[in-house]
């Protein structure tokens, strides 16, 4: 059984002192940290690389790798000192290929792959593990522009195996396993979990 506190975060443009308060309070109403989850994904700029501004680059930057880092940094501690704890990083299968329009955010989101292989390689001699969860197309308001174009929604249930796109239950039913004793052998993988949509 898991116990003590899940930690889901959405860090936002400015991580820094927002991390720090969101584990100091959620230190002070559960007392540890047993399960930490990074759920980050801002995408400013749609469109091909070569007009991307800098901020818009570093906000996404910022805020899908460095705040994932800054608060696995914050909460890890407490895990290796107890030699128990899973880090979940939400990726993307973005992260797998190429993009016209979705270059900055698929860049951050392969970063967050070696983020976890990194981490799961220093943390692993604490028993501390560190994996990503790699979401295709998901019903969600961050995705809707892009399943509630009836047109994009055909051409992405083209290329599924399984015909539909993915509820945000199936998301946190492979975070669960991820968290769970089930996978404690598991750790620096990406867990993709899109219908098949990478295979087809």
């Amino acid at each position: 059984m898991v116990q003590g506190a899940h930690l889901l975060c959405r860090p936002t443009s400015h991580p820094g002192d927002d991390l720090v308060a969101l584990v100091a309070g959620t230190m002070s109403a559960f007392g540890r940290i047993d399960i930490l989850v990074c759920n980050a994904a801002p995408n400013p700029y749609y469109g091909p690389l070569s007009g991307i501004q800098d901020e818009q680059f570093r906000k996404v930057l910022d805020n899908n790798i460095l705040a994932n880092h800054w608060l696995i940094q914050l909460v890890s501690p407490q895990m290796i000192e107890r030699r128990a704890g899973s880090i979940i990083i939400i990726s993307s299968i973005g992260g797998l290929h190429g993009s016209a329009v979705l270059g900055a955010y698929a860049i951050s989101k392969a970063a967050d792959f070696q983020l976890a292989r990194n981490l799961a390689v220093e943390f692993g001699t604490h028993n501390v593990r560190v994996n990503c969860l790699a979401p295709g197309l998901v019903k969600t308001d961050f995705a809707r522009a892009l399943w509630d174009n009836p047109q994009t929604l055909d051409r992405a249930l083209s290329k599924t195996p399984l015909g539909r796109i993915g509820q945000p239950e199936d998301i946190a039913g492979a975070a669960v396993f991820l968290a769970s004793d089930e996978a404690s052998y598991v750790t620096g993988q990406v867990l993709v979990v899109d219908g098949g949509a990478t295979i087809a």
